[in-house]
């Protein structure tokens, strides 16, 4: 058996594969992650353990987020103490003039510059080391010496080098990713550690690899040592299972649509590639690492309905999350959320069971959602229906963040939706932009525990260059060393590279931001910059054929087979078929009768007019009126209009 398991704000997806059979579970998210996990590991594998369990996990994402990371210190040269602070002429909201930005994660008192011949400075206090000397990406020697004589000092103590962590020029970005890889390091160690011994040492699995924010997998160890990595582990899953399912269906425009109870990811995928970033900012915090071009936003099933000062209905970013969670699920919450709302308007039904372990009372939805109603002095009904709509329209801002933003229009592309509440709203967010259409995978309540099965155990690696219209002999004789690099590390992980891809990052001399395009290493400048102006033309709308090429950074991944092939997703064998109906409130035409039918039951082929409601024990889909929904071969649901 082989078990992908994501955890979530709200709940922990559960994915197990044995052979050709599959299994899923969906349960509340446990104060201590892992305990959701190892407990239900032992149910799925009833004794027999686990022979791999692949993890994608958001404890380092939350250690930022809520500033509960560790006291650092930053050892760098002289008179670069204050790098991280001062940053870059950049301003976080251009018109805000108050919108500041995010504090150092580095006090200025643990901010330190060292010579050579120095004496370390005192340390004590300090959880975690972060080493970023200002010529560290072009010679790693002087960080190495000084982890030396900090391992002779305080031998447990974590130091991250940024030699190490992203060897780039641009000191800012290189100490800024040290700095919150260094943070990360000592929470994130001790989870994993927590995480080995439930289930490792328990023998509960053989083996544990977590996600990487790069849709790759990397060993518990690395995890631990580069916590930085897997700032966006869970998200990255379900973009990998996005690609599988649209390649399946033959979608080569498509863009992924994560719903879940505390946040919206999407992520846009061309001709079965995903969009992957190396150079992205997390709550306010330049990483130089690569991570799947995800935007998050704060909309989900348990985001809060509130009043502003103006008196207008916001809607998150705020949520209810696991505990004490939606009014409606009866654990003690009070606050009306977008899973209320969907209750009041019956897209969720009164009696309906979340995993079979979390049930509705739709009592409690009406309550919650009437407080915000009163103050706005309108019927629950119309109160939840505005709330879907502000909910929708954030979402469908963070399609167009990924979509217009970049030079690339959704419209004629597909949503492929999934997340607990995913189905509930793809398709208002999706006609509102013009797309083609939605797909709402199979598993769809678990997709990105899924996705976790379907990702490569993945190695990066990069080196510093500086070319300007000239041969590209440095570039190759990066690649080669990069490419030895990275296959040696999936090795040593105990995987056999099936996949080496180079990466150039190119830019016109003089802009302040590259664009990473992809190289064969026996490419010449004419063919990379063809390459890069066609990119360069979609993204920015215009090209500078006269100016010189720079090249600034070679990188090279290496990937090996997945644990799960994407066979397991090609089959749909349907079960007996279960049909109700109920009262609905539709988008557009008022109170309507739905059809309710299992998913379970839907046949390929096979298909169904909106109103309707299709459940199944982890998601809901809503087909609204004027809309149809097709079952594919895969057991894939697709709604046109």
């Amino acid at each position: 058996m082989i078990l992908g398991a994501d955890v979530g704000g709200t709940f922990t997806d559960i994915v197990a594969v044995e052979g050709r059979t599959l299994r899923t579970e969906k349960v509340p998210t446990s104060r201590v992650q892992s305990t959701a996990i190892a407990d239900t590991m032992d149910e799925l594998a009833h004794g027999d353990g686990v022979e791999t369990l692949i993890h994608g996990t958001t404890v380092a994402t939350n250690a930022l987020l809520e500033r509960k990371g560790a006291r650092i210190a930053l050892l760098t040269d002289v008179g670069f103490e204050d790098v991280v602070e001062i940053g870059r002429q950049d301003r976080p909201s251009l018109y805000d003039p108050f919108h500041d930005r995010a504090e150092p994660l580095i006090r200025r008192a643990d901010r330190h510059g060292i010579a050579p011949t120095d004496d370390l400075p005192d340390l004590t206090g300090i959880e975690a080391v972060a080493v970023a000397m200002i010529d560290g990406h072009a010679d790693a020697g002087h960080e190495q010496a000084i982890r030396a004589h900090l391992a002779g000092l305080a031998p447990s103590l974590p130091v991250s080098l940024s030699s190490e962590v992203a060897p780039e020029f641009r000191e800012f970005e290189r100490v800024s990713t040290t700095a919150l890889n260094a943070y990360l390091t000592p929470i994130t160690a001790k989870y994993l550690t927590h995480l080995a011994d439930d289930v490792l040492a328990e023998g509960t699995a053989d083996s544990v690899a977590v996600m990487r924010s790069s849709g790759g997998l990397i060993s518990l160890e690395d995890a631990a040592a580069f916590p930085a990595s897997i700032l966006l582990s869970g998200p990255a899953g379900g973009a990998i299972a996005a690609e599988a399912v649209a390649t399946g269906l033959g979608r080569g425009r498509v863009i992924s649509f994560d719903m879940g109870g505390t946040s919206t990811d999407v992520c846009r995928i061309d001709d079965g590639t995903i969009d992957v970033s190396y150079e992205r900012s997390i709550d306010g915090y330049p990483c130089r690492l690569p991570s799947v071009g995800i935007h998050t936003v704060g909309a989900g099933g348990g985001s809060i309905a509130w009043i502003d000062t103006g008196g207008s209905l916001r809607v998150g970013p705020q949520s209810a999350g696991a505990y004490p969670g939606p009014a409606c699920y009866g654990l003690g919450g009070v606050n009306p959320t977008v899973t209320d709302a969907n209750v009041v308007l019956g897209r969720i039904g009164a009696t309906a069971s979340f995993g079979g372990s979390v049930n509705i009372d739709a009592e409690l939805a009406y309550e919650a959602i009437a407080t915000v109603a009163k103050q706005l002095g309108l019927s629950p009904v119309e109160t939840a229906l505005g709330v879907l709509r502000i909910a929708e329209e954030v979402m469908a801002g963070a399609v167009r963040t990924v979509s217009v933003e970049q030079g690339s229009d959704p419209a004629g592309s597909w949503l492929v939706a999934f997340g607990g509440a995913g189905g509930l709203h793809a398709t208002a967010v999706a006609r509102s932009l013009r797309m083609s259409g939605v797909v709402v995978p199979r598993f769809a309540g678990v997709f990105s525990a899924l996705g976790l099965l379907l990702a490569p155990p993945r190695a990066d690696a990069v080196a510093a260059v500086r070319i300007v219209d000239g041969d590209l002999s440095a570039a190759r004789c990066a690649a080669s060393d990069l490419q030895r690099k990275t296959s040696e590390r999936l090795i040593a992980a105990g995987s056999e590279p099936v996949g080496l891809d180079l990466i150039l990052d190119v830019r016109y001399l003089g802009q302040a931001h590259e664009i990473a395009i992809p190289w064969e290493v026996a490419e010449g400048l004419a063919a990379v910059r063809r390459r890069f102006e066609g990119i360069h033309q979609q993204r920015n709308g215009f090209i500078r054929p006269e100016d010189p090429l720079e090249i600034v950074a070679v990188r090279c991944t290496a990937v090996g087979r997945p644990p799960v092939s994407e066979d397991v997703l090609a089959s749909w064998a349907p079960s007996e078929v279960s049909v109700s109906s109920r009262d609905v409130i539709t988008s557009t035409s008022g109170g309507r009768r739905a059809v309710v039918i299992a998913r379970t039951g839907l046949k390929a082929g096979e298909s169904v007019a909106g109103p309707a409601i299709i459940e199944e024990s982890e998601a809901t889909t809503f087909i609204d009126v004027g809309e149809t929904a097709t079952v594919a071969s895969d057991g894939s649901i697709e709604v046109i209009w």
